[in-house]
């Protein structure tokens, strides 16, 4: 039969406690910081990834279709020259 040492079973709680303790306080920082970087972000107007990747769309599609009007107009200049 082995005995508890009641000392070292104090001690084990509090160590238990004390890394509960920390990791709330970790995860709590962890917050703390994210708002923080959230909010300068969003007061710098920075453009989110889906936005950015939006526009970054619209402006390939816009220059396809100038490519394919510049070719119409070309065809179109030709036969005026004919």
């Amino acid at each position: 039969m082995q005995t508890r040492n009641k000392i070292l079973d104090d001690i084990s709680h509090l160590m238990t406690n004390a890394m509960g303790v920390a990791q709330g306080a970790k995860d709590e920082a962890e917050t703390a910081v994210k708002s923080l970087m959230d909010r300068w972000l969003a007061d710098r107007d920075f453009v989110t990834r889906e936005e950015f990747d939006a526009v970054r769309t619209m402006a390939q599609k816009a220059r396809e279709e100038n490519v394919a009007l510049a070719a119409r107009i070309a065809a179109l200049e030709g036969k005026l020259d004919k």
